[in-house]
């Protein structure tokens, strides 16, 4: 099962628009029997830090990051590799298989600008640079003989 994930989106107007014609359970999801480890995205400067919950899996043969295109993609496994026991009940809440995380990247970044640890069951992804150069440009309107300066952060004009 693959997820895609936008981290520098903020908002899907289709998805809005859709929530709102027809409620948020028209579409259900389809019931996940496959591992697929939760994830976090979260800024740091102008970083971007991916976080992803891989408890019990071999970092080192069972995952892979890669930058292709403009997507982080990462790729894994969680094996179950306990012997299967035929005797009796089990309860079975622990989930085991492949997975495939993807998260889209700005056109500027590249696979320079990634690397990747691995703390305690956490996998940490650090996307440099992300938010570099995005500070609000000031663009000077000109209205007869007044001036006046905007940004999209303010509400009102500062005459000059």
């Amino acid at each position: 099962m693959s997820t895609t994930l936008s981290l520098f989106t903020r908002r899907d107007p289709f998805d809005a628009l859709m929530r709102s014609a027809f409620g948020t359970g028209t579409w259900p999801e389809p019931l996940r029997t496959d591992f697929m480890p939760a994830a976090e995205a979260v800024r740091d400067g102008d970083d971007v830090i991916v976080r992803l919950e891989v408890p019990g899996i071999d970092i080192e043969s069972d995952v892979t990051v890669e930058v292709v295109q403009d997507r982080l993609v990462v790729r894994g496994e969680r094996r179950d590799e306990r012997a299967e026991d035929r005797e009796g009940r089990s309860i079975r809440e622990i989930r085991y298989g492949q997975f495939e995380r993807t998260f889209t990247l700005p056109s500027h970044i590249g696979a320079d600008a990634v690397s990747a640890s691995y703390d305690r069951g956490v996998l940490n992804i650090r996307v440099s640079g992300v938010y570099a150069g995005t500070e609000p440009t000031r663009i000077t309107i000109s209205e007869g003989s007044t001036t006046k300066a905007l940004t999209a952060d303010e509400d009102d004009a500062t005459e000059r």
